[in-house]
C-alpha cells in the first residue's frame, strides 16, 4: 500500500492507495506544533476505523509547505513505517518547470500540474481553492509555465468577519440572488458572487496570455465544487486531484 499526505496551511489529506485505487482518505486540521507520536496516534485511529493494516504500507509520499513539520514527518515515517519518505520537489515531478526559481514553487501546485496534465494532456489552468486560491497554468507539452497565487475564500471572508465588528459570521453558501436583502445574504453575496467573478476574471486574463492555446480549466481543493456551480470558466472539478498527482510521482519515481 502506498501512503500520501498533502499538508497545506490549513488542513492535511492523508490517503491510501491500493496500487492505483484510492482506499480511503481523511481531512484534518494541519497542527504545526504536533509530534511524530501524535501524529501516529491519529493515523492508527484512522487506519483502525478503515480496517487497514499500517504494516501494508511500504512506502509513503508527502508534499509540504509548512516547513517545521518537515522533520515531524519524517520522523513519524522512520519510527513507525520503517522507512523515508519520499518528499515532493522540482527534482521528484518529471515535468519541466519552466517558473524562475522551481524551488519557489509550492509542492502541491506541483502535484496538481502532474495529475491535471496525465488526465486532460492539454493546455491547462488549474486552479486550487485552498488557504490560497492558486491559478497554475501548463501547456500543451506539460511544462509548468506558473500561475498566480491570491487570498483564499476563507482568508477573505475571515478578514471580513474580523474587522468589521458589525458583520456576522456567515456559511459559504450562496443567497438567492446577487441583491441581498439582509446582511447575512449581502455577504454570501460578495463573498461568493464577488469571488467568482474575481476566479473568472483571472482565468480569462491567463487565457488572453495563453492565446492562440485554449487551456481547459480545471478546479480542486475544498470550495471547489461550490465554486464550479458560480464561476462561468470551471469546466471540471477534480476533487482528489492532490492525492492523484502524489501517486502519479510514486509510480514515475518507480520506472
Amino acid at each position: 500500500m502506498l501512503l500520501v499526505i498533502d499538508v497545506g496551511n490549513t488542513h492535511t489529506v492523508i490517503g491510501v492507495f491500493q496500487q492505483n485505487h484510492l482506499v480511503r482518505d481523511w481531512r484534518v486540521h494541519t497542527e504545526p506544533g504536533a509530534t511524530a507520536d501524535e501524529f501516529h496516534f491519529l493515523v492508527m485511529f484512522m487506519f483502525k476505523e478503515a480496517g487497514i493494516d499500517p504494516q501494508q504500507v511500504k512506502k509513503t509520499v508527502i508534499s509540504c509547505v509548512v516547513p517545521p513539520l518537515v522533520n515531524m514527518l519524517a520522523a513519524y515515517c522512520k519510527r513507525y513505517l520503517n522507512h523515508l519518505p519520499l518528499w515532493i520537489s522540482p527534482e521528484t515531478v518529471k515535468i519541466p518547470i519552466l517558473y524562475d526559481n522551481p524551488g519557489e514553487v509550492g509542492a502541491d501546485r506541483l502535484v496538481n500540474a502532474v495529475a491535471a496534465y496525465r488526465r486532460y494532456p492539454a493546455s491547462l489552468i488549474v486552479i486550487d481553492f485552498g488557504t490560497a486560491t492558486t491559478f497554475d497554468v501548463i501547456s500543451e507539452k506539460g511544462e509548468y509555465i506558473g500561475g498566480a497565487i491570491s487570498p483564499g475564500i476563507g482568508i477573505s471572508a475571515e478578514a471580513l468577519f474580523s474587522r468589521a465588528s458589525k458583520l456576522p459570521r456567515v456559511e459559504f453558501l450562496p443567497p438567492p440572488g446577487v441583491i441581498g436583502t439582509n446582511t447575512a445574504d449581502s455577504m454570501k453575496s460578495g463573498i461568493i458572487f464577488g469571488y467568482a467573478e474575481m476566479v473568472d476574471g483571472m482565468v480569462k486574463r491567463i487565457q488572453r496570455e495563453l492565446h492562440p492555446a485554449v487551456p481547459r480549466v480545471i478546479a480542486t481543493g475544498g470550495m471547489a465544487g461550490i465554486m464550479k456551480d458560480h464561476c462561468r470558466t470551471i469546466e471540471f472539478v477534480e476533487s482528489g486531484l492532490t492525492l492523484e498527482g502524489l501517486r502519479i510521482v510514486s509510480e514515475q519515481e518507480e520506472t
